[in-house]
Parts: C-alpha cells; structure tokens; sequence
C-alpha cells in the first residue's frame, strides 16, 4: 500500500497482517480524490475504521491541515502511529483509540470530511454512525459524509438529516457521498 498522490506520493505504508482490516485500494482512494480535489485543502478529516491509516494520510498529503483517525484495534493503532511517524505528519495529527460510536459524540473538531470504512465485522455499524452524524454530530453543516461499501451492498439514500448525494463504483466497491440535507 501506498500514498497515491500529493506531498507523499509513493511513500509506502505498513499494513496490519491478516484480514482484520480491509484497506482502501488504491485506485478506490485515487479516485476518491480525484473527485473531491481543491477541497480537501485546508480540511479537517475524520478517518473513522482508521486501520492504517492510509486514506487520512492521503488527504494529509493533499493538503488537509489536520487528520483524526479513528480505530478501536490497539494492533492496527500500533500500525497507523508508526505510518504517520514515518511520515512525520504527528503534529497535525489527532488519533483515538476507541470505537467511533464513541468517539464522533466527543468530537471537538467538526470535520469538514468523514470517512467510514468499517471492517466486515462491524458492517453493521453503517446504520447506527450515519444516523449519529444526520444528527450533525462532528460534522460541519457543510461537511461531507464518504461511506465505503460493498457495491452489491448499497446503503440507503438518507440517515436521519444525512442524505446521499452520489456514488462512485470503482471494481466491488463503492463510496457513497452525504452531506446534511436543509431540514437536517
């Protein structure tokens, strides 16, 4: 795995062995991106399901001014401090070690982007966290909610005030874009 554009391109990332976590493709992240261009500049980013680190380190080397990774695992934590040591990025860096139910309600910094990823373990998590966050928890009312998921597995078109705007297939995923709609 590795950063795919940005200030640390090509700068390879550790992975957590075995199938715990399931890392963000390349390409998925790429086009990620892509769409989401000048605006990663100057955000702040939640990479909640954290596990590596590796698609909050990417809007760091884009340019984001600040990343909170989120990851329950103490292993794939251990991961993710050594990615962004390595990288050097720890002072515009904020990492919780606990579940992101738990953490979003704490938040101290809306975030301008939310990304979730969960592990198949915690799939069913979807629910739950995009209710918590069409409640406006963490998020900016102008922020952006990006849900990774399998294709055939599509999420539905509104949480609570969060309603999904779009979605991107790339191979068997998918991301769904949200934002708060005017009632939400």
């Amino acid at each position: 795995m590795r950063i795919v554009g940005g200030e640390f391109r090509s700068r390879r990332l550790k992975t957590l062995p075995g199938t715990a976590t399931r890392p963000t493709s390349d390409k998925l992240r790429e086009a990620l991106f892509d769409v989401l261009g000048a605006r990663v500049a100057g955000s702040v980013w939640y990479d909640c399901y954290a596990g590596s680190g590796a698609v909050g380190l990417e809007a760091l080397s884009r340019g984001a001014a600040c990343a909170v990774f989120v990851e329950r695992s103490r292993a794939a934590a251990r991961v993710l401090r050594a990615n962004v040591a390595a990288l050097g990025v720890e002072p515009r860096c904020i990492i919780l070690n606990q579940p992101v139910l738990a953490a979003l309600p704490q938040a101290t910094r809306p975030a301008d982007f939310i990304y979730l990823d969960p592990p198949y373990s915690a799939a069913g998590e979807y629910r739950r966290v995009l209710e918590l966050l069409g409640k406006g928890v963490a998020l900016k009312a102008e922020g952006i909610v990006i849900a990774e998921h399998a294709r055939r597995s599509p999420l539905d078109a509104q949480y609570g005030g969060l309603a999904r705007y779009r979605v991107l297939e790339q191979g068997d995923s998918a991301l769904s874009f949200c934002r708060l709609s005017a009632g939400g």
